[in-house]
């Protein structure tokens, strides 16, 4: 499912809501996506409250969402953006996660990216730092530099991933926006600019991936379409991601 560009409360909205449908049908859904403006996302137990400088957030017309996925902050800008959920019943979450960066691995050899998982053992917590400051336990690089930065949520039975493939770094914009600075990134990110020489498409990314999880699955993905019931938590749920209480919470 490839969705037009959209705020950041109806994409998070969306997401929430399709997994709340892997969990009544069972059925899972890869979605991509783009942003309709800069928005800097937070992680679900991200420490953000009184963090950021927000009068020059908004002077640079980027806005802030909290995912319920957890990880560091993201600049949703000049990237890509996928969601998938799915339910647990018949795979663990690291099985899932292992499946989606096949996928994602897959697409971007289809493209020309020599893309692989990063050997690092362990996990890192929720802070300040940026998302793509240093690539997680098993997250995608190239070079040994990070390009795909991912996180889940599992609840009630079912699974969100959200995952950001970046196509130009701006993730130092985020830095500029903390009210106390940190130390500067050893390592930049990878992005699909460096990779391929150029910018490709959303809609680009979104064929590759559909091609590999056509060949992942053996059968080929179906469109979908929302029903009463997605729209029905889509829109209460887009009251709670746009609600201060929820995005400044700690």
């Amino acid at each position: 499912m490839v969705s037009d560009p959209a705020d950041g409360t109806y994409n998070m909205a969306l997401d929430e809501a399709l997994m709340r449908r892997a969990g009544r049908t069972g059925e899972a859904v890869f979605r991509v996506y783009g942003w309709s403006a800069p928005t800097l996302s937070l992680g679900r137990n991200q420490r953000a409250r009184d963090c950021y400088d927000l009068e020059a957030a908004a002077a640079r017309g980027i806005g802030f969402v909290r995912r319920p996925t957890g990880g560091r902050a993201l600049l949703h800008h000049r990237e890509v953006t996928y969601g998938v959920t799915m339910p647990l019943d018949s795979t663990s979450a690291r099985d899932a996660y292992d499946f989606i960066n096949d996928v994602l691995i897959a697409a971007l050899g289809r493209m020309g990216v020599a893309a692989a998982r990063a050997p690092q053992a362990v996990s890192l917590p929720p802070g300040l730092r940026p998302c793509f400051d240093v690539p997680a336990e098993h997250e995608i690089v190239v070079g040994g530099r990070k390009l795909v930065g991912s996180a889940q949520w599992r609840k009630d039975g079912a699974l969100l991933q959200h995952g950001s493939i970046l196509v130009r770094d701006d993730q130092a914009l985020i830095e500029e926006l903390l009210k106390a600075a940190l130390p500067a990134p050893t390592t930049a990110a990878a992005t699909l600019h460096d990779a391929l020489g150029r910018d490709p498409t959303t809609d680009e990314v979104a064929e590759e991936l559909r091609q590999s999880l056509a060949d992942a699955t053996e059968a080929p993905p179906r469109p979908l379409q929302l029903d009463d019931a997605v729209n029905a938590d889509l829109s209460a749920l887009r009251a709670s991601y746009a609600d201060d209480a929820w995005t400044w919470r700690r």
